[in-house]
């Protein structure tokens, strides 16, 4: 198989030779580095690239080129490799122009020249953005493969598991695709019959017939049971809140282990676009932010659990146990609680028979292809919902939001709606509700009451995706932290009533901020009492604890 190739385009040959000259010595082993002289030569070349089914990875490119500039440039390739990471290359004279690149031609980074020594000023940028491309990179050779139906709820539940813990697959509905030559070889050698279906192949020809999630995640390698029995810190849930107290706590010395119940990320590494987080001007997906933050956490040691469940918490005296599904118990001197929240389940008749099978909960992104030419309605009006709008607006014919409300003012940040606004094919309706969802085998349609005129229509759709409230999954501390009637963790001054200490608590000092009625256990995130529902405060609020566990810590 060709390696993925890096393009760099200027008009001046000494340059050109320098660039050329700088990614070769660092990248050669894993890519092809190509070079053109101008715009025009380098469009050709990457439709030649295009027919022969040659990937492109990288395309560095300068600004000033007679007859094409590099934005216009990059704005006619992104047509013909959309995924590859757009890099410009600038005097300082033309930063302005290089800003207003980001949007206009979407590219990814600016570089100014000269960049010597690369090692500082050229290297760190291509690493990371390289880095992105290959975790979405899907090289034309094959690896895991799916064989289902796209109505089957295990079918789905596999390629969402899949696709959040960032595994590479290649999936195949038998229904559309059996009449593919190939597909249908495949089928047969694979022996998939109706009953054991949806199946998973792997590359050494082996395979695994309506496997559970735990299985695959077994027989792909991911890590379920903990190394050892105690831990400094186990941090319960791998959301944004979990996966920043992972990278401070082992980086800071302690010996950490972080449980996650589906896979790392959370409910923000379901969202398909985060443009308003400090530090990325082009934005990037929740998926992106998971793989980065994982990467980091497993740098300085971290023990990644997942899929895993916990089950239950059993304190005693300073010492915490925390209960697995699969019957095992970890013991830790500290827990950290961020198991985030769910989207609350749409009580309607039909929702929950047809969940799976078009209906979903969350931004269901691995159906997003299977909607090209159809109609999708969006449940919510919040950050979440929006996010997926927009990414479904790539794909259906048009998508509806639903909202409850009379606008989306109140419950989305401003950027997302000015975006919803300047895309034709996303529609906006206000004091609308689902009322029931219909279909035998699959969704077929929805009724939807508006309360302002007081009618129920009935329209055909496929695909439902539900962004309604938040519900913390918190039975399983029961009795032992201390929670408000909606289930979510109280901590610090909210525990405090009448001025007086939590019952049971043994300390003299008043809990922290993040740390719950059970001294040196600590929650943050979504799943706390009062909390932001950010991607940043989450962040923070996982961070800080790790700083009162530290206080907690020297005081036992």
């Amino acid at each position: 198989m060709a390696k993925p190739v890096l393009l760099t385009v200027d008009d001046d040959p000494e340059v050109l030779r320098a660039v050329e000259r700088d990614l070769r010595r660092r990248y050669a082993e894993h890519y092809r580095v190509l070079r053109a002289d101008s715009g025009a030569t380098a469009l050709e070349a990457l439709r030649g690239l295009k027919r022969r089914g040659d990937s492109v990875a990288l395309l560095l490119v300068d600004q000033r080129m007679p007859q094409m500039t590099g934005v216009e440039f990059l704005g006619q390739a992104m047509e013909i490799f959309p995924n590859a990471k757009r890099v410009l290359l600038t005097a300082y004279a033309d930063t302005d122009a290089a800003i207003r690149a980001i949007n206009d031609a979407s590219i990814h980074h600016y570089l100014l020249k000269p960049w010597d020594p690369p090692e500082e000023h050229l290297y760190p940028v291509l690493d990371d953005l390289l880095d992105d491309w290959m975790g979405s990179y899907r090289p034309p050779f094959e690896g895991v493969r799916v064989l289902g139906t796209r109505w089957s709820p295990h079918s789905y539940t596999i390629r969402d598991f899949l696709t959040r813990n960032q595994t590479p697959y290649q999936w195949i509905d038998v229904e559309t695709a059996g009449q593919v030559a190939e597909v249908r070889r495949l089928i047969e050698a694979a022996g998939a019959e109706a009953a054991s279906l949806p199946k998973v192949l792997f590359p050494d020809g082996t395979s695994l017939a309506d496997p559970s999630v735990g299985e695959l995640a077994e027989r792909l390698g991911l890590r379920i049971r903990p190394e050892v029995a105690f831990y400094d810190l186990v941090i319960a849930g791998g959301g944004p809140a979990g996966l920043a107290a992972a990278v401070y706590g082992a980086s800071e010395g302690l010996s950490t282990v972080l449980i996650e119940m589906e896979a790392p990320g959370g409910q923000a590494g379901m969202s398909s676009r985060i443009e308003n987080y400090l530090g990325f001007p082009s934005g990037l997906s929740g998926g992106d932010l998971a793989r980065r933050a994982v990467a980091q956490a497993r740098r300085f040691g971290v023990e990644i659990l997942s899929p895993q469940q916990i089950t239950g918490l059993v304190v005693e005296g300073p010492s915490k146990t925390v209960k697995l599904a699969t019957g095992s118990d970890i013991g830790c001197k500290a827990l950290l609680i961020a198991t985030g929240v769910a989207y609350r389940k749409l009580n309607v008749p039909g929702a929950d028979r047809l969940q799976g099978c078009g209906v979903y909960y969350g931004s269901a992104m691995t159906e997003a292809q299977e909607c090209k030419g159809e109609d999708v309605y969006i449940v919510g009006g919040a950050n979440s919902a929006g996010q997926a709008a927009m990414y479904f607006s790539k794909y259906a014919r048009q998508v509806v939001m639903l909202v409850r409300g009379p606008s989306l003012s109140a419950t989305m940040s401003q950027y997302l709606i000015d975006q919803i606004k300047k895309t034709p094919n996303i529609k906006v309706e206000t004091h609308c509700q689902v009322t029931e969802v219909h279909g035998d085998t699959h969704l077929e349609a929805v009724s939807i009451h508006c309360a302002e005129t007081g009618d129920t229509s009935t329209v055909p759709t496929n695909l439902l995706s539900i962004f309604i409230g938040a519900e913390p999954n918190t039975d399983w501390l029961s009795g032992v932290v201390e929670r408000d009637e909606r289930g979510f963790i109280l901590t610090g001054a909210d525990l405090l009533r009448d001025g007086k200490m939590p019952k049971g608590w043994q300390l003299e000092r008043n809990p922290y901020w993040v740390e719950t009625n059970v001294t040196g256990v600590f929650a943050a995130g979504d799943v706390r009492h009062g909390s932001v529902k950010r991607v940043a405060s989450g962040v923070g609020e996982g961070s800080i604890a790790v700083q009162f566990t530290h206080q907690y810590l020297s005081e036992v």
